[in-house]
């Protein structure tokens, strides 16, 4: 995955206003806010006086007064002086000076954060880094305040394109605070950055099974990341992704992209084509020429022109077929040939089916009454057709529990399409996401 930098706002908000702190809500600094610098004795709101040579002075870090030295004071309120009117060019000079005169835990920590709002001020990420890097080895952090420094010193390790740094650093932000959704994408798109989309995908996914318990709802957008590494990568778990996706966001256009990625990785039969087509027709989901035409030709080459006709004629209802136009002036007129009279002979072939002596015969009558809609009836002669010789169980149970779903049949449909097994058994797992989206 091509590198992206990440907001410096959300650097510096997150990385540098404490809000969740009570040093912050002392101070007074907002969410958004960057965290201004400590007072020194120099403040006329301290009221201490300056440190005498070789003296020390007095600062507040959070509920802490803390003194420093007079060399490290003076070092010191140059950088922050350098840092809040953005002297560029005398910064890096200052941070060494404050650095090399910092004695005392407290005295680093200081340099650290101005350090940090310099690095920020300049989007310096290798300044930011080192001085988030510091700050969290200061031990002055609470747990949140430790969770937000992990999370934005990935996001700093990433945008140098130090991708296993970055990793590491999500991780532990993932630890100090599982329920920010935020560090579960981040750390996938560092894993699919350094070359391991499985890994990236794993993580997404591990994210979305925790914002998705105890009846919540994980972000589309993180289904939609997980589902674009994974396709990309050709990994086996696109399908189950894509279903997943669709159950809980089931919007028509996910679910023809839902099956499109499922017929682009796999090789499907021109028979389990026909059957995503008509779970697309089912969930509103044709949308194009392409979606129709191939619709429409599948139905006439396994010998239901009725069905063939209706499509042609949803298509031209919504809009998106021209009958006057090639394939489907051909496909009308041949569909209209072939379908003459088929119409009134529904329980005709309904008898048919139920009294064949072979189970493919019983099919091909129960498809062509599901054809025209007649679901119930379809229904009969598939239970019908399982009991007969030659029954293949799989593609049955298949045809049985699509006309089940159909025909409103909620239990009856999964208890069908769960009996599916063999090459037929992912399209029923489609069928049955289609199911699960039923009231």
């Amino acid at each position: 995955m091509k590198s992206t930098t990440l907001a410096l706002g959300a650097v510096l908000a997150a990385s540098t206003a404490l809000s969740t702190s009570a040093y912050a809500q002392r101070e007074g600094y907002g969410s958004s806010a960057p965290q201004q610098m400590p007072r020194t004795a120099g403040d006329k709101e301290n009221e201490q006086k300056q440190p005498a040579k070789g003296g020390t002075a007095t600062v507040q870090i959070g509920d802490k007064k803390v003194k420093i030295s007079a060399a490290f004071a003076k070092a010191y309120q140059e950088l922050v002086t350098a840092v809040d009117s953005n002297d560029t060019a005398n910064i890096p000079a200052k941070v060494a000076a404050a650095q090399a005169a910092a004695q005392s835990p407290d005295e680093r920590y200081l340099t650290s954060q101005a350090q940090l709002k310099a690095g920020v001020a300049s989007k310096n990420y290798a300044e930011i880094a080192t001085a988030l890097d510091a700050l969290i080895a200061s031990g002055r952090l609470d747990q949140p305040q430790l969770a937000n420094f992990y999370l934005n010193l990935g996001k700093a390790r990433y945008n140098l394109k130090q991708y296993p740094q970055a990793i590491a650093a999500y991780e532990k932000a993932q630890q100090l605070d599982p329920a920010n959704g935020e560090v579960g994408a981040l750390l996938a798109q560092s894993r699919s950055a350094g070359g391991n989309p499985a890994e990236a995908v794993a993580a997404l996914r591990q994210s979305i099974a925790q914002q998705s318990a105890n009846g919540g709802k994980a972000p589309e957008a993180l289904y939609r990341q997980a589902l674009s590494l994974a396709y990309k990568a050709k990994l086996p778990v696109s399908s189950e992704l894509s279903r997943q996706w669709v159950a809980a966001y089931p919007a028509p256009g996910n679910w023809r992209d839902s099956v499109g990625i499922y017929r682009n990785l796999n090789t499907v039969d021109e028979a389990g084509t026909l059957d995503l087509y008509r779970l697309l027709r089912a969930v509103n989901a044709m949308k194009d020429e392409s979606d129709y035409d191939r619709y429409a030709y599948l139905a006439l080459m396994k010998g239901y022109p009725g069905e063939a006709k209706a499509v042609l004629e949803e298509g031209v209802a919504a809009k998106v077929v021209d009958l006057g136009k090639s394939p489907f002036k051909e496909e009308i007129a041949e569909a209209k040939t072939k379908s003459a009279g088929e119409a009134s002979g529904l329980d005709a072939a309904a008898a048919k089916g139920l009294n064949a002596a072979t189970a493919k015969v019983a099919v091909g009558n129960a498809d062509l009454l599901y054809g025209y809609g007649q679901y119930a009836k379809a229904v009969e002669i598939y239970r019908a057709a399982l009991k007969k010789p030659g029954a293949d169980a799989g593609l049955i149970n298949l045809h049985l529990g699509m006309a089940l779903a159909r025909a409103g049949d909620k239990a009856g449909a999964t208890a069908a399409l769960n009996a599916v097994t063999g090459p037929r058994a992912e399209i029923a797992k489609y069928w049955l996401t289609y199911v699960g989206t039923l009231a």
